[in-house]
């Protein structure tokens, strides 16, 4: 019998449902059928590949190795098809781009705008998620590029320097509650004393400035927390609580203004991820070009990696 992609796509929905009944509804094929195939499946490789003796069914040693290498097979196959149809002229093309939410609020506007303003034939696929989960779907081909932070990452992901960003203490523009611009910076002990808005502890930036409150022994008071910068800003211009942005958010901002702490937040560098040896579609090419124009264009502080 002569092998078929549709076997390979069935043994892992199986292994990954542990069921034949809810892969054959994930895949609206008849149970009966999905286990016909994988049988014929298994004479071919001539290997039980899956051990159907207990209440869930398992991926047997040899159905591990089995699906391992047909995942990278499929990979490989929707990557030599993506190749295909990408033009290097860009009049079409498509661009998988995952991203941590603070970037949505100063980064991603422009990068959108550059990108269709000069190949409007190229659709991007543009999704919010943590770091953990960029690189996990990096390795996996869902995505083609990330933009996150430098730490240390997954094997296999192959991490660019593209700048370094600030941070610091954010209060409403009309906000007279503390220092005003060049009175000096406020102590960071004195953040103590200050009802704070901050983002959710899903999101690296909270992380940051948790850290950074922890090791000077300040104990915040969090009167909000929120899961949107959007809705930070929103909530910062209308009262008098402060909250911890990255300083390109408050510059694209005219109801906020800054404040500076002593000492200062830690810089963070950004950084560009891909898979490594993965295909480079030349949507991906000029996304690359135009973010590193856009960062010379807007003055942030070039990272020394």
């Amino acid at each position: 019998m002569a092998l078929e992609l549709r076997h390979l796509r069935y043994l892992i929905a199986v292994a990954e449902h542990g069921s034949f009944t809810r892969a054959a509804e994930a895949l609206r094929i008849s149970q009966p059928t999905l286990s016909q195939q994988v049988k014929q499946l298994e004479r071919a490789v001539g290997a039980q590949l899956l051990d159907r003796t207990g209440r869930a069914v398992r991926l047997t040693d040899a159905g591990a190795t089995y699906v391992h290498h047909a995942r990278g097979a499929l990979r490989d196959l929707a990557a030599a098809e993506r190749a295909v149809k990408d033009l290097a002229d860009l009049s079409r093309g498509h661009l998988r781009l995952a991203l941590t939410p603070t970037f949505t609020a100063y980064l991603v506007g422009p990068l959108v705008a550059g990108l269709h303003e000069a190949h409007p034939g190229v659709t991007l696929e543009l999704l919010e998620m943590p770091q953990d989960d960029i690189e996990a779907g990096l390795l996996a081909d869902h995505h083609d590029l990330g933009l996150a932070f430098d730490r240390p990452h997954l094997p296999g992901i192959t991490a660019t320097p593209l700048y370094t960003e600030t941070l610091g203490l954010v209060v409403a523009a009309a906000e007279h509650d503390g220092p005003d611009p060049g009175t000096g910076p406020l102590p960071v002990r004195d953040l103590a004393a200050r009802r704070l808005a901050l983002l959710s502890g899903d999101f690296a930036t909270r992380g940051h400035v948790d850290d950074y409150l922890a090791t000077h022994g300040v104990r915040p008071h969090i009167a909000v927390e929120a899961n949107s910068v959007q809705a930070l800003t929103e909530i910062v211009r209308r009262t008098s609580l402060a909250t911890v942005l990255p300083d390109a958010v408050t510059h694209d901002h005219p109801h906020l203004r800054q404040v500076a702490l002593d000492p200062a937040l830690p810089a963070r560098t950004v950084t560009l991820l891909r898979r490594e040896s993965a295909y480079e579609s030349a949507a991906s090419r000029a996304f690359t070009e135009l973010t590193a124009r856009l960062i010379r264009t807007r003055g942030y502080p070039r990272s020394a990696g």
